[in-house]
């Protein structure tokens, strides 16, 4: 019979369900105090701090963009109401219910800002986390250019005041692929399959499907560059007029971004739309050279849908922005031997200390401390190096 704490059984004991995971300390406080530090540079901004809930009725939940995460969601039944009830995927939804039904009477634009964990069914493929941390921060009303601009100039200075260096933002015109397929006469499942290939950035495949669309279609591949040579680019291409007004836009921004951040590396993409499905206006990832993924994402959405509020903010990835970051050190914590007085140790936390209280008596302190992963001792009522 096997001993319950066998390797074998502690093993078993410790498995979690695939993409979740512990986060051990020193880099669960690392986290938690790069999220302070970046709600800190959103409330300087005027973001005021909402919490909105883990799980919520499935009517809220998937209402306007909230739609696009359905197929994310995880479900329960509510045993109290008998109502079916989602975990949160996504906190956008969350914030701009908040907005538009307890805020309500709040002047707009009503800024808010926000940080928690997320459950999503599957992984992708660059990511292979299910249960993920989100921090942003959402401007709610407003629908002019510098409101489409201030997240962006936002989420930059606040990945800056952390830490994080050489950043790129890559913006997108979400609605111009949507516009030019909705007037392509073409069948559905060509649709779909040429939608894919766009998608996958696949020249080949889009030209053999897209029939009278290919020529245009190709121009606007060819345009991913550079702010400014795609600009140039694009202004060579034939577009419908709410395809042309959303690339017009999009540059207005990047002009905008440039003349107060002309050091900062943009790009336009005008085909980029997979994971911007429910943005109605411009769409902006934003990379740092060197670290695998985005480190967030946002743009411009309606609450609601349709002629909702208008809205534009963003989310960071905390699992992407902590690769971003050198790896925590550990802190320098104080071994106060067996019987340090109280006021002592209180005077020494005062101090900026990290005490670590002897809970009985050693024989040789300074190897409990060692023992304890400290790195001083209290000695003759001073803080000594070990």
């Amino acid at each position: 019979m096997s001993h319950p704490d066998s390797e074998s059984e502690l093993t078993r004991r410790a498995l979690l369900p695939a993409g979740l995971r512990d986060v051990l300390p020193l880099d669960a406080a690392h986290e938690a105090e790069v999220i302070r530090a970046l709600l800190a540079q959103f409330a300087a901004h005027g973001y005021d701090l909402v919490k909105p809930p883990l799980v919520e009725f499935e009517t809220s939940l998937f209402a306007g963009p909230g739609a696009a995460m359905s197929n994310s969601t995880f479900r329960l039944m509510d045993p109290v109401s008998q109502k079916m009830m989602g975990v949160r995927a996504d906190m956008t939804v969350q914030i701009a219910r908040i907005a538009t039904t307890r805020l309500r009477d709040e002047p707009r634009p009503l800024r808010l800002c926000y940080a928690g964990e997320v459950l999503r069914v599957s992984a992708n493929q660059l990511n292979p986390e299910r249960e993920l941390v989100q921090v942003g921060a959402e401007l709610l009303g407003g629908d002019s250019v510098a409101a489409d601009v201030e997240p962006i100039l936002l989420a930059v200075e606040a990945l800056r005041a952390i830490g994080v260096g050489n950043l790129s933002v890559d913006l997108t015109a979400p609605r111009v692929i949507p516009v030019l397929l909705e007037e392509a006469n073409l069948p559905a499942d060509t649709l779909r399959a040429l939608r894919t290939a766009i998608d996958r950035k696949h020249a080949a495949e889009v030209s053999r499907l897209a029939g009278p669309l290919a020529p245009v279609l190709k121009q606007l591949m060819d345009a991913t560059d550079s702010w400014r040579e795609a600009l140039g680019d694009l202004k060579n291409v034939t577009l419908p007029d709410a395809a042309r007004a959303a690339i017009e836009r999009v540059g207005a921004i990047a002009e905008s971004i440039a003349a107060v951040e002309p050091d900062l590396a943009m790009t336009i993409d005008p085909v980029e739309n997979r994971g911007f499905e429910y943005y109605t206006g411009y769409g902006f990832s934003i990379f740092s050279r060197g670290v695998r993924g985005e480190l967030g994402r946002g743009g411009r959405y309606r609450v609601d849908g349709g002629e909702g509020l208008r809205s534009a903010g963003f989310t960071l990835y905390m699992e992407s922005v902590m690769r971003a970051l050198p790896e925590p050190a550990r802190p320098e914590r104080l071994y106060l031997p067996f019987g340090t007085s109280p006021e002592t140790a209180r005077e020494l936390r005062a101090d900026g200390w990290i005490t670590i209280a002897g809970l009985d008596k050693e024989g040789d302190p300074a190897l409990e401390a060692s023992r304890l992963h400290c790195t001083h001792l209290l000695k003759n009522g001073a803080p000594v190096a070990l």
